[in-house]
Parts: C-alpha cells; structure tokens; sequence
C-alpha cells in the first residue's frame, strides 16, 4: 500500500518557529518610528544580514499583524506592490506622505538605530 499524502487545505499555511533572522528583523521593525521608513536593505544590514532585502520581505510578507510592515519600502521609495493602497493609507495615518506608488520628498528616512537590539 502507498503511503498516504497530507495536504494542507486551502487558505492554511503551515507556520513553524521563526528563525532567529525573522525574529531580529520582527524587532527591528518595530523600532521604526512612526511617520518614519526604511528600506528593506537598510533592515537587512541593521539585523547583520545586509544581502538579505529580499528576505526581510519575505519575513514581512509572513510577520505578526501588530509589526508595522508598512514602514518598509524599497531603496527609491517605492511602496509593496499588490499592497500599495493599504500601506499608503497606514503611512499617510502616521503623517508621510505618499504620491504615484511611493514615499514622496523630502521622504522621511529612519537613520537606524542607536544601538543593537536584544
């Protein structure tokens, strides 16, 4: 007899234990402040990872509700695609403004923080 495949249904992801990296750029992320924005590479080299942009994405894509994801953009400013309204409105909520699909000038860039977190 085969043995049996497990499907998981549709709508369901599977969710393990985040890895330390997720669990640092989560933190990270939560230290932005408000009415201010990151890039994914800057998040990427604040966590010590910095040729890992494409997954602080992805650790954003996957992250709790309550991590403000949406103070995350590209190098050039440019909002997530397929995601754009909603991250438009929450950014525009904390004061930046947004024009064309991204941050528009002077945009307010997060310098980073003043020291490692735990």
């Amino acid at each position: 007899m085969a043995p049996s495949r497990q499907y998981v249904p549709v709508g369901f992801r599977v969710v393990g234990r985040d890895t330390p990296f997720q669990r640092r750029v989560i933190r990270m992320v939560r230290r932005i402040p408000a009415g201010r924005v990151a890039s994914y590479g800057q998040v990427a080299a604040w966590v010590g990872q910095p040729a890992a942009a494409r997954a602080v994405g992805g650790t954003l894509a996957r992250s709790p509700a309550q991590t403000p994801a949406h103070r995350v953009v590209t190098a050039s400013g440019r909002l997530v695609p397929g995601w754009e309204h909603e991250q438009a409105q929450l950014l525009r909520a904390e004061g930046v403004r947004v024009r064309d699909g991204r941050v528009a000038e002077p945009q307010p860039w997060w310098d980073g923080p003043t020291r490692t977190p735990r």
